[in-house]
């Protein structure tokens, strides 16, 4: 087991660690987590004996092998198989003891050493896995020097999974990744029998491979057994026993409350009361956390809006006139929620250039609405940002008519404290850019909000505080982003991009990562593979998996369609009555129109209380589908 006890680190003045001990047993999978600047990479550092405790013990078994994930790598020329089988220290150890020859005996020996550690194996695994992160074959024999920044940590990642160890230390691995890759590491850590620490900002990612989460705040830590999900439902109960949070707490439940307003206001049934009922108490989870939060984060709604914001037809995109996406017919109407899904290197980022204006169609008609101010946020801005000035006087050149004091607030709801704000921005983590980006959006009053890969720099906190934020926007959003929980709170309709083309997903995030594992536990090159291609009852299964998801995607649009159905008849009925409980209908109106007005409300209400129970079978039946599909 890794034990760390009374540890305590300093970084100059400043205590970073105070006496801190916790205990990881082998096998756990445990996430590290905390706000940005706790001393998560520091942990880790302090771990891989780069760093060294002031004092307190850090001990692990004797020959524990240990492998992380590197953050920077000397640029070379190496090819990227051959990167990643670099990986497997000891196989490159015994390769070269191989290359400069001997006695017999010895080389034979060193042959079976390089049998026991799958030598002959080393590149068709290098090669999966490279495969697993989004690399096409043709990339294998490409150098290292040859990839882009964001592609080069997935050489990082793909060379640190190579290597065999007993414990993993992985550092923001999801951050480059697209949902597929991310989906595809799941899958890889699942079956990795050592010792997991990962350090990520995605809730999902750490929910599905880690059992433990160790959080740290305070110069020190606390370990909880259960993924994520579990520390933070633990972490509220333990702050709602604080009374000074409670005004707090309350504030940021009734915020969110009308976002539960609208599901409440269905539950006219026992059962509907209880699912809804669910869905309030986990937002209310979520507001006990997030009246921890250092940021209170808005989007001003437009002033006005067009309809349709963008119109979309016949367009072909792409670049130096070869096409990347075709034949995109589409509409953006106001109030929006669309998330677009796709590979890396789909296509995604080239749909939404085109509708920041930053790529002009080669083909059709991208027709943009008279009051459709567009606010992008992309990786890019970034590095245009000037790295000389710091964020008081940016917003004060932005907003000239504010007072300091108004900048100094604004700022501060952003996470920007008194000394932050005046640092220059080159000082800057790349979360802390990627806030002050989103702050300057905000001030704009945009009627669509187009955000590729928001969250990559983002905390756990600040993705809670972006999310509340879209949900109280008024305006449209358009959203690439591998952050499924981020998805799941804020995206109603989705976009696949796959094979050049723009398509309207039937279905919902769920479906589309079930679909995606389908396909990547279970791909065409792997039947072939194993033999199995042609086999009857492997096929027989595949076909059984794509009638239950295709079952559950209708049950899922049938109890859309009940919930929408109760909504317009619940407003309808609301209309009728209201009229029937002003003393002005009576006096105003005939008897016979009278007698049509109540019977047309009867018979409302009839219609009504069946679609209620339309909506409570097809509810009952989803359960049970789900239930039989996990």
């Amino acid at each position: 087991m890794l034990r760390v006890e009374n540890l305590t680190f300093r970084r100059g003045p400043d205590v970073l660690f105070e006496r801190l001990s916790f205990v990881v047993h082998a096998g756990q999978r445990v996430a590290i987590a905390g706000r940005n600047g706790v001393g998560k990479s520091t942990l880790f550092n302090l771990v891989l004996g780069a760093l060294h405790a002031d004092t307190g013990e850090l001990d692990m078994p004797e020959g524990w092998r240990v492998a992380h994930m590197q953050q920077e790598v000397k640029v070379t020329q190496r090819p990227a198989l051959e990167f990643v089988v670099d990986g497997d220290v000891r196989l490159r150890e015994v390769e070269a003891q191989i290359e400069r020859g001997g006695e017999a005996h010895q080389q034979a020996a060193l042959h079976a050493q390089f049998d026991d550690l799958d030598g002959y194996s080393a590149h068709a695994r290098a090669g999966e896995i490279l495969h697993g992160l989004g690399f096409a074959e043709p990339d294998f024999p490409k150098p290292y020097a040859a990839f882009s920044g964001g592609w080069r940590i997935r050489l990082h990642l793909a060379q640190a999974l190579m290597n065999p160890c007993d414990l993993l230390l992985l550092d923001e691995p999801t951050n480059h990744l697209d949902l597929e890759a991310i989906m595809w590491l799941e899958g890889w850590l699942a079956r990795f029998p050592g010792t997991v620490l990962v350090i990520a900002h995605d809730r999902a990612f750490l929910d599905a491979c880690t059992d433990h989460t160790l959080y740290l705040s305070q110069q020190s830590g606390r370990m909880y057994t259960g993924n994520y999900s579990s520390c933070e439902r633990q972490r509220a109960e333990y702050m709602a026993q604080q009374q000074a949070l409670r005004a707090k707490r309350d504030a940021q439940a009734a915020h969110i409350q009308k976002f539960v307003d609208r599901f409440r206001a269905k539950a006219s049934k026992a059962k509907q009361v209880q699912s809804r009922i669910k869905a309030l108490e986990r937002l209310q989870e979520a507001a006990i956390i997030a009246s921890d939060s250092p940021y209170t984060v808005h989007f001003q709604d437009p002033d006005k809006v067009s309809n349709p914001l963008f119109s979309i037809r016949d367009v072909e995109l792409g670049y130096e006139g070869q096409a990347v996406l075709k034949q995109i017919n589409l509409s953006i109407l106001p109030g929006d929620r669309i998330g677009v899904l796709g590979a890396n290197g789909a296509g995604k980022s080239t749909l939404l250039k085109s509708l920041v204006g930053e790529l002009t169609p080669l083909t059709g008609e991208l027709n943009k609405g008279q009051h459709c101010e567009v606010g992008y946020f992309a990786q890019h801005q970034l590095e245009t940002l000037n790295s000389t000035q710091s964020p008081l006087p940016m917003l004060a050149n932005v907003r000239p008519a504010w007072r300091e004091q108004q900048c100094r607030d604004y700022l501060g709801r952003w996470g920007f404290d008194a000394g932050m704000i005046e640092r220059p921005i080159a000082t800057l983590s790349g979360g802390e850019k990627a806030r002050l980006v989103l702050a300057l959006i905000a001030l704009d009053k945009p009627a669509i909000l187009v955000l590729d890969e928001p969250t990559n720099h983002l905390d756990l906190d600040m993705r809670d505080a972006l999310a509340f934020a879209l949900q109280d926007y008024a305006g449209a959003v358009v959203i690439v982003s591998h952050d499924r929980i981020l998805l799941d709170k804020t995206v109603d309709d989705f976009w696949v991009i796959e094979h050049g083309a723009v398509n309207v997903f039937h279905g919902d995030l769920q479906d589309y990562t079930t679909a995606r594992k389908t396909s990547l536990q279970k791909s065409p090159s792997t039947d072939a593979a194993n033999g199995t291609a042609n086999n009857p009852s492997r096929k027989a299964a595949r076909q059984d998996r794509a009638r239950q998801r295709e079952s559950l995607r209708d049950l899922r649009n049938a109890v859309k369609k009940y919930e929408r159905e109760m909504d317009q008849q619940s407003e309808q009925l609301k209309e009728l009555e209201a009229r029937l409980a002003d003393t002005d209908t009576y006096q105003a109106m005939a008897a016979d129109e009278l007698d049509e007005l109540l019977a047309k409300a009867g018979k409302l209400r009839g219609r009504l209380e069946e679609t209620e129970e339309h909506w409570l079978s097809a509810v009952a039946e989803l359960e049970a589908a789900d239930e039989t599909a996990n």
